[in-house]
C-alpha cells in the first residue's frame, strides 16, 4: 500500500474504526474509566497514524485491539497503585471472547438491536444496497447491475448506511439523520 495519506485514512475507516466499539466494550468490561478509554483509543489512533507503513498488517482489527491492550498495560505500569487483577493475563478481557458473561451478551444483543433499528430506519434502497454489499458480499458493480442503478449510487448509499451505523455505535443520535435520508430517497425515487 502506498504512503498516500488518503489511502491511510481509507484503510483506517475501513478496518480500524469498525473495531472501535468492540475495543471500547472490552475496556468497559475490565472496569476502565470512560475518560481513560477515550485516552487509550486516541493514543492507539496516534500510534497507527505514526506507522511507517500498514501493508504488513494482516488483521487490522486485531492489531488495533493489541495496540490498545499494550497501551493499557503500559498505563497500568506507570500508575502508582494498581489492582493486581488488572495486570494479570488471566483477567484480561482481551484474551478470550469465548466465555462472554451475561452482561456482555446483553450488551451485544442491545448493540445488534441498535444496528437493526438503524438499518430499518434507512431508505429501502439504501438498506438493500448495504445488505447486498456488507452481508451478501456482492461487488458494487454486481449491486448496480442487480438494482439497475449507477455504481455511484451504490457507493453513496453504502457510505450513508455506514455513517449512520458508526454514529449510533459511537453514541451519537443520528437516527434523525437516517430519517432524513429516507425522506430524500423517497423524493428521488418517487
Amino acid at each position: 500500500m502506498s504512503a498516500n495519506p488518503h489511502d491511510r485514512i481509507k484503510w483506517v475507516a475501513r478496518y480500524i474504526i469498525p473495531a472501535e466499539p468492540q475495543v471500547r466494550a472490552s475496556l468497559r468490561a475490565s472496569g476502565t474509566a470512560p475518560d481513560v478509554i477515550d485516552d487509550l483509543i486516541q493514543d492507539a489512533y496516534c500510534r497507527i497514524a505514526g506507522l511507517a507503513g500498514y501493508a504488513q498488517i494482516e488483521k487490522p482489527a486485531a492489531y488495533f485491539m493489541q495496540t490498545v491492550k499494550n497501551l493499557h498495560r503500559d498505563r497500568l505500569r506507570r500508575d502508582k497503585i494498581i489492582r493486581f487483577e488488572q495486570f494479570t493475563e488471566t483477567s484480561d478481557p482481551f484474551v478470550s471472547h469465548v466465555g462472554l458473561d451475561m452482561e456482555a451478551e446483553i450488551g451485544a444483543r442491545c448493540e445488534l438491536r441498535m444496528v437493526d433499528d438503524v438499518l430499518n430506519s434507512l431508505p429501502i434502497r439504501c438498506r438493500e444496497i448495504f445488505r447486498l454489499k456488507r452481508i451478501d458480499g456482492l461487488s458494487q458493480k454486481e449491486i448496480a447491475r442487480t438494482l439497475n442503478v449507477t455504481e455511484t449510487i451504490v457507493e453513496n448509499d453504502v457510505r450513508k448506511a455506514v455513517k449512520a451505523l458508526q454514529a449510533v455505535l459511537r453514541g451519537d443520535d443520528m437516527m434523525e439523520g437516517a430519517g432524513r435520508y429516507r425522506a430524500a430517497d423517497r423524493e428521488r425515487a418517487g
